[in-house]
């Protein structure tokens, strides 16, 4: 009856190992923040600008020209994982700007096992407890612009902490960089270094918790995992433009190139790189109504037969603005064209403005 909690820790040891780089570590923060970016399959690199650019790409937090704040939720796997996200930004002056973000991504109320059998060898339900394991990301932005024109830079510092109950928790830091462009004829281009540094996790165990169910199942869970782990950096590479229609309407178009540095399922996978493109759109109205698409996450999968199937992730998102308010929604993974499960994403922005 301890399977529970061994489960945990074994899907804990497949993302750990001392100072061994990792091609899915600390994916939490992979996710995407802001339903309206999330509704153009997060293909935003390029023209992002609002507190929300300290997640997708710092530079564009030189566009603020007022104090704002952000907050997200959203549910995911039938919602047994909760996903929440606040920002803040403001500008310093006309050249520089400062943000600060917090994700976190949890599980709530997982059932402890482990003591459900007493020392006699009878179930006692009484025993059974309660523990989470949540996902923080912390991250501190700046952007500056350069002296040459239409050229801004930006850097992330964030520290992350991850807990599974009484069990074990890590500290990590790291560092990001993301630079923008936007041309004479309008054009937007952005890229986005996350973890250029490699991103550094130290973990630590409760050796009282890990020996009560080390013999749970004979021949396993023999020994602690080991304690650090380092996440390979990535890139986005994004273009953007935005086209004014008849004065009342718009349509934004963008492009992203989703880099790994390694070898993936991506539909274009190498052993140097990995490529999973992404396109977005958004059609807007007055700057009051916003309708959005999207279309990323493609997959070469493998079936049974060892044939491969193309997979992707359709999204689709609307937005409203009034007077410095922004709601917007998004619903993401439409259909059954990739494993996880749709969400229902939901975002606020309020830019400070509406108080001057």
């Amino acid at each position: 009856m301890k399977k529970n909690l061994l489960v945990v820790l074994f899907l804990y040891a497949l993302t750990t190992s001392s100072q061994t780089f990792r091609k899915y570590s600390n994916e939490f923060l992979s996710i995407g923040v802001d339903a309206a970016a999330l509704g153009m399959s997060n293909a935003v690199t390029a023209h992002t600008g609002d507190v929300n650019s300290g997640y997708w790409n710092p530079a564009g937090l030189l566009k603020l020209e007022d104090k704002q704040i952000a907050l997200m939720h959203a549910n995911y796997f039938a919602n047994i994982a909760q996903y929440d996200y606040a920002g803040f930004a403001m500008p310093i002056d006309d050249r520089s700007a400062l943000g600060i973000s917090l994700i976190r991504f949890g599980v709530d109320d997982i059932l402890n096992t482990t003591q459900l059998i007493d020392s006699q060898g009878n179930i006692d339900y009484n025993r059974i407890s309660l523990f989470s394991t949540a996902d923080y990301g912390l991250t501190v932005s700046y952007a500056r612009s350069l002296p040459i024109d239409g050229i801004n830079y930006g850097v992330n510092a964030k520290v992350i902490h991850r807990i599974i109950g009484d069990f074990a928790s890590s500290w990590g830091f790291g560092f990001d960089i993301g630079i923008q462009y936007e041309s004479d004829s309008e054009w937007l281009v952005g890229l986005m270094l996350r973890d250029i540094t490699t991103t550094y996790n130290t973990w630590s165990f409760n050796q009282e918790e890990y020996e009560k169910i080390k013999d749970a199942i004979p021949g396993e869970n023999q020994e602690l995992p080991e304690t650090s782990e380092a996440t390979l950096p990535k890139a986005q590479l994004g273009v953007a433009k935005k086209y004014i229609f008849r004065y009342d309407y718009s349509l934004t178009a963008a492009a992203n190139l989703n880099m790994q540095f390694t070898q993936t399922n991506d539909i274009i996978s190498s052993d140097i790189v990995s490529i999973d493109p992404a396109l977005g759109f958004e059609f807007g109205y007055i700057d009051l109504v916003f309708l959005r698409a999207g279309v990323g996450n493609f997959q070469q999968i493998t079936q049974i037969d060892n044939s491969n199937k193309l997979s992707f992730q359709p999204n689709i998102g609307l937005g409203f603005k009034y007077k410095g308010i922004q709601v917007d929604y998004a619903l993401t993974d439409l259909g059954d064209q990739s494993a996880a499960l749709y969400s229902n994403i939901f975002s606020l922005k309020v830019d400070f403005e509406i108080f001057r």
